[in-house]
């Protein structure tokens, strides 16, 4: 006959055993699931990351090729010798000014197919050392059979598709160094004339995908829809042919953006977006290193239930809430993350597995946290001129209504709108890159004189300033030094881009008149106005 003691022993252990099995199987759905969609989101994450920066890159690249056809096929006016002669001097004038505002161009061509002129080859131009670009031999043509695509890729493949495409890496003819390029094929009267295109040096695309890494193994590449690589971190793609091309998993062709693969033996999970190029980045990371927190976290978890059943029930009940406290927190904080709350606060910080996984969701999270951030700064900068844009502008007059509407009515502050004069005039003069400059002079003054408030470019030519505390108090003196600091811009240099001429107006904040800050703005636009007015009659 068992005694009470062991009857209860028997039944608590029973319960325990029941209550751990029955914890440990959900915490390990939860974690388990948590784990694969914190995967696929980073994975979503840096996978997007890549498509933006890559996109942003050969976008343009195609932009200024497109441009560039566009030109030619719109300039010629015949093929006779003399005809094509002139033809190429504009051309060349004009794609040289296309490939210096395209970043990362290492050469540019345009190639006269042979059969239509012997003697007008065409330009190739290079700039191997960064230092700008110089005229170079152009490859003869007439050496290689045009009907063979495998030779002459920059101008045989555009020939035969008849439409403007991307290439595979390749080394380049005379240069010998590895580059992909795009190509446009040129028409005259719907018969082919030739090829335009540009080349960018593959390193420079390589360094922007060999950046995308997520934990220890994980990498990105790049691929075509039929599993063709682009580049790869671990594999020398221009040395690839069509039949050493490495066989490609089925999982890397799915049509989902999240899929999971084996290559070479090793299970890995991935997601893919498009490029506007046509290509496919793809982010790949090993499943044992997504899995590897949670699974060890329910090892863990399995040999403190084991102390558990032999150490006593109210032992047991103390291990018991000890891990699962911690567990609690976490699944708190997740279900916080997920709902886009990064701002978390998780107290264990034990020296054990679930301390280590405390303090690596708190780093993950502060991370996710910063990058956002860091998106969000991106997303409220002018690009221009470095100050804060019309959205940050929006935001900023919403935040100062709220604050309005809560006050007593003691608020001190005054909005300032300011125009710069002449915008159009040194534009259709000197060209928009030395109005970008005039932008910029006139920004730089502005954040000089109004150190200490905020400073706006609401578009074009017009930026706001809101004035508060110090610059409120001093505003006077502050629109005395700017009214001086102009004058001296003027002084200091012949350029008109360079010299600062600024209407703007200035209004202070008026209770009993003003009852949001868009009269306030209003207000201060009629005085721009009215300023600009004067100026103009005073010339």
């Amino acid at each position: 006959m068992r005694s009470l003691r062991t009857k209860i022993t028997l039944m608590t252990v029973c319960v325990i055993l029941i209550a751990l099995t029955a914890v440990t199987l959900s915490s390990v759905i939860f974690i388990q699931t948590t784990e694969r969609r914190k995967s696929d989101q980073l994975l979503l994450l840096l996978c997007e990351t890549g498509k933006r920066n890559l996109d942003y890159y050969f976008t343009s690249v195609q932009k200024s090729v497109r441009k560039v056809a566009a030109f030619v096929e719109s300039d010629l006016e015949g093929l006779d010798e003399q005809q094509l002669k002139r033809h190429m001097e504009r051309t060349s004038k004009y794609f040289n000014e296309m490939a210096s505002k395209t970043n990362g161009v290492l050469t540019y061509y345009y190639r006269i197919d042979p059969a239509v002129s012997k003697t007008v080859k065409g330009f190739w131009y290079t700039n191997l050392d960064g230092n700008g670009f110089t005229e170079h031999e152009v490859t003869d043509i007439t050496l290689y059979d045009t009907s063979d695509t495998s030779k002459l890729v920059w101008f045989t493949v555009p020939k035969h598709k008849g439409k403007p495409i991307w290439l595979p890496p390749y080394v380049t003819d005379n240069l010998g160094m590895r580059v992909i390029s795009y190509n446009v094929p040129i028409y005259y009267e719907r018969h082919f004339i030739g090829v335009v295109g540009i080349e960018i040096d593959y390193s420079t695309m390589a360094e922007q995908v060999d950046s995308l890494r997520l934990y220890n193994n994980g990498f990105a590449f790049l691929s075509d829809a039929v599993g063709r690589l682009f580049y790869h971190p671990r594999t020398d793609v221009t040395q690839l042919t069509e039949d050493t091309q490495p066989s490609v998993p089925d999982g890397i062709l799915s049509k989902q953006t999240f899929t999971q693969y084996t290559f070479e033996g090793v299970k890995k999970q991935a997601a893919w977006l498009p490029l506007s190029n046509g290509m496919r980045l793809n982010v790949a990371v090993p499943i044992t290193e997504t899995e590897g927190d949670w699974q060890s976290l329910i090892g863990n978890i399995l040999i403190v239930a084991f102390g558990v059943l032999v150490a006593a029930s109210a032992f047991t009940m103390y291990y018991t809430k000890r891990i699962t406290k911690p567990l609690e927190e976490l699944t708190e904080a997740a279900e916080l993350v997920d709902k886009g709350h990064y701002n978390i606060a998780l107290g264990y910080d034990g020296d054990d597995e679930v301390g280590r996984l405390t303090n690596t969701f708190k780093r993950l999270t502060g991370h996710v946290k910063e990058h956002i951030s860091n998106l969000n700064r991106r997303a409220y900068v002018d690009a221009l001129t470095s100050v804060r844009n019309k959205w940050a502008y929006a935001s900023f007059i919403d935040d100062l209504q709220t604050t309005l509407d809560s006050d007593d009515g003691q608020m001190k502050f005054a909005v300032g709108i300011f125009d710069c004069d002449g915008l159009k005039a040194v534009n259709d003069k000197y060209g928009h890159e030395k109005g970008d400059v005039y932008i910029r002079t006139a920004s730089r003054l502005m954040c000089h004189v109004f150190q200490h408030s905020p400073v706006f470019r609401l578009g074009g030519d017009e930026f706001s300033i809101i004035l508060q505390n110090e610059d409120f108090r001093n505003r006077e003196d502050l629109i005395r030094a700017f009214k001086t600091a102009m004058a001296e811009s003027c002084a200091a240099t012949e350029n008109e881009w360079e010299q600062v001429r600024v209407s703007f107006g200035i209004a202070v904040y008026e209770p009993k008149n003003d009852s949001t800050v868009s009269d306030v703005a209003r207000r201060a636009d009629k005085i721009m106005y009215e300023n600009k007015r004067l100026r103009k009659a005073a010339k």
